[in-house]
């Protein structure tokens, strides 16, 4: 099963990310819209989100708003994903939830540190 999803209503951002995954052998699960990861969370989806700040009709904080409020945030680790420079207010009462954040356009190298260091973590805290 799936350890990493993609949460991001560009498809050129998905692909990329997806071809970066594979290239490691690492499963993705993709989501173009917040109500798509919300319905994969539901399914039992447990891992590293890369959740996109700008998305049409819910975006980002909205998205995770959701997944606190429904109780499916256990068991996994948020990586915000921005082509802003700095995050702005909607984040207030969000921080406790993201580990980290990337700023687009991303290198290759850069996402898969990131990627095993989060899934490394997930696994020494599913471990424990």
């Amino acid at each position: 099963m799936s350890k990493i999803m993609i949460v991001d209503d560009n498809e050129y951002v998905r692909a990329s990310v997806q071809l970066i995954c594979e290239s490691e052998e690492l499963e993705l699960a993709t989501a173009a819209s917040g109500p798509e990861c919300l319905e994969q969370l539901q399914s039992g989806f447990k891992g590293v989100i890369l959740m996109d700040i700008m998305m049409p009709d819910m975006d980002g904080w909205d998205t995770i708003r959701e997944i606190v409020g429904r109780g499916l945030y256990n068991g996994n680790i948020i990586v915000m994903l921005t082509g802003m420079g700095e995050p702005d207010s909607k984040m207030d009462g969000l921080q406790e939830y993201v580990s980290d954040y990337m700023t687009k356009p991303f290198g290759p190298e850069e996402l898969l540190e990131s990627l095993q260091y989060y899934l490394t973590m997930l696994d020494t805290t599913v471990g424990s």
